[in-house]
């Protein structure tokens, strides 16, 4: 599959919520992300320290590996979900948590100057649906999943019932979520994510409560709450791999990187 990679400026950071910023990028380059689906996941590619351009991998056709690149110029890779483009504007909307400067790509959404280089690479799916067609739909996740679960929301037909909960820091991070489906939405406010959650407890309980033969569930959170909530939906609920997709979008206490490998493990882990 291919996957198109190229050099992004930032034109504009909008803070949706305290912790919620919208970062606008721009480029000539946006047309060819038209028919990405929203809600993806893509990685994107951040300058590091003391460095103000950002150096994209680049392929050797005759090795056919990526070439090698010294450590101080290498960029730091981190996931983040696609939010949209506006083609006309040359515009794309990347969405970021804003959690201090701890992490690289928190840091720089937060300080990043106007102009900063950001690298970007997707896979070019064109009409990939993140949902199937169901009755009955379930959405969990904390702050990290809420542009794929928006995504997902603007998607669903009027006649889908769904069930949605959201783990995030404080009342003023709640944001209106537009659907056309029979929605019923409830917030979870944890001032310190990874700490002390009671999004798979309120999860399994919404799972009991509301699920039936044609539901599917679609989980993003941290690595700890997904793993409780995947092992619910396999060897409780005995549901198959065909109607949930669950996945850990970070690991409290660990960078992205650190816990990528023990993530993927995880949710590859047949139970």
């Amino acid at each position: 599959m291919e996957v198109l990679t190229k050099l992004f400026y930032l034109k504009r950071r909008d803070y949706i919520t305290p912790h919620y910023i919208r970062m606008t990028l721009e480029s000539d380059s946006v047309s060819e992300y038209k028919e990405v689906t929203l809600g993806v996941n893509n990685k994107i590619f951040i300058a590091p320290d003391g460095v103000n351009k950002v150096y994209l991998p680049e392929y050797d056709e005759i090795s056919k590996e990526t070439k090698p690149l010294s450590e101080l110029l290498k960029p730091i890779k981190r996931t983040y979900t696609f939010k949209g483009v506006d083609v006309e504007r040359k515009e794309m909307y990347v969405d970021f948590v804003a959690h201090g400067d701890e992490g690289p790509a928190s840091s720089w959404a937060m300080n990043a100057p106007i102009g900063a280089e950001l690298g970007v690479a997707m896979k070019l799916e064109k009409g990939k649906a993140l949902v199937p067609d169901v009755e009955t739909c379930f959405l969990i996740g904390d702050a990290t999943a809420i542009p794929v679960l928006g995504a997902i929301l603007e998607e669903l037909k009027e006649d889908v019932r769904v069930y949605v909960i959201i783990e995030i820091q404080s009342v003023e991070d709640i944001q209106q979520l537009k659907t056309k489906a029979k929605l019923e939405l409830k917030w979870l406010i944890n001032p310190i994510p990874g700490v002390n959650s009671e999004l798979s407890l309120e999860g399994i309980q919404f799972l009991d409560k509301y699920s039936d033969e044609k539901s599917f569930a679609y989980v993003a959170a941290e690595f700890e709450s997904v793993k409780s909530l995947r092992n619910h939906l396999r060897n409780v609920k005995g549901w198959d791999k065909e109607q949930f997709y669950a996945y850990s979008y970070w690991k409290y206490g660990k960078t992205e990187s650190v816990s990528e490998g023990e993530r993927r493990e995880e949710r590859n882990r047949v139970v």
